[in-house]
């Protein structure tokens, strides 16, 4: 029996008046919108002292080109404060609702559908959204604020993890066009400092315990999946000692900076000389710079003071 080509079958098809479907070729996508967003990181810091929190924040989004460089219009945009604890902003455990709040309006003036603001807290979470003033505050800005539910967290591959090879992260984040990462500059007893980096956690769902051991390395892992295109850093105050709960408002200093940036690595690396550390003693730069996720070195990091 004579084979029958895909050219001779279509002809044949069209002479007989035969509706021939061909599904149509399709180009690759990933399975969530995050990881189609560019992200072109670069060691650029722009850094604001003195002036209200909203103030700080719209002068350091300024110098970055301004909102609308991140946010396009129709975006669904995640924004990740830290409010993870049953405190005050007076003691320095969350980040600043101010600065929570005027990110939310930039988005909407650049054009964003929705922004979403949520978090898996350590402390009871109705306590922690309320105490922290970050809920109420990114209400009013306009910004959808929820509790993170067991059902919509996802597996996702890690790749490059050196610890970890997957774990479960909330879908809404892997699911919008824009992550902006908002963490507060505090004290953390395992990796003395938390800020950007240590930020992702509160996205991850599973036994986030087992991430303790070997702690430097799993936060890079997760960080080498999660790209937020902004990292904003709350520095109006810092959590000096006790973090990363804190609790004392002797442990706080106020010092009235926000930090902005597209390299994640680069804004920490600057947050944690805040705190009179050297980036390169800190493991879990060392270990996100050795992986290619963004500069360490401050003699390599333009600042611009804004």
């Amino acid at each position: 029996m004579k084979k029958v080509s895909r050219r001779d079958f279509l002809s044949l098809s069209s002479q007989l008046g035969l509706l021939v479907f061909i599904p149509p070729v399709l180009p690759s996508r990933s399975r969530y919108r995050l990881s189609e967003r560019p992200y072109q990181p670069t060691p650029d810091l722009f850094v604001a002292r003195n002036g209200t929190a909203a103030d700080l924040v719209d002068r350091v989004v300024t110098g970055l080109g301004g909102m609308s460089r991140f946010v396009h219009k129709g975006d669904v945009v995640v924004v990740k404060p830290n409010m993870s604890w049953d405190r005050t902003p007076a003691q320095g455990a969350n980040t600043n609702p101010e600065v929570v709040a005027e990110v939310v309006k930039l988005c909407f003036k650049a054009g964003a559908k929705k922004v979403r603001v949520f978090d898996r807290t350590c402390n009871e979470a109705k306590r922690s959204y309320e105490h922290s003033g970050v809920a109420e505050a990114a209400k009013k800005a306009g910004a959808e604020v929820y509790f993170p539910y067991k059902r919509n967290y996802v597996s996702v591959k890690i790749p490059n993890g050196e610890r970890l090879h997957s774990w479960k992260i909330y879908k809404d984040v892997l699911d919008a066009d824009v992550l902006i990462n908002v963490p507060t500059a505090k004290h953390h007893s395992l990796s003395q400092v938390t800020l950007g980096i240590k930020n992702l956690m509160g996205y991850l769902g599973n036994d986030r315990g087992k991430i303790h051991r070997h702690f430097d390395q799993k936060i890079v892992d997760i960080a080498s999946v999660l790209h937020p295109q902004l990292t904003i850093l709350d520095a109006t105050r810092l959590l000096l000692r006790n973090g990363p709960q804190g609790g004392n408002l002797n442990d706080v200093k106020w010092i009235h900076t926000v930090v902005g940036g597209t390299d994640m690595v680069a804004v920490d690396a600057f947050g944690a000389s805040l705190f009179g550390l050297d980036p390169t003693k800190l493991g879990f730069l060392v270990d996100a710079h050795k992986r290619g996720l963004g500069e360490m070195d401050l003699k390599k990091i333009t600042i611009h003071r804004v």
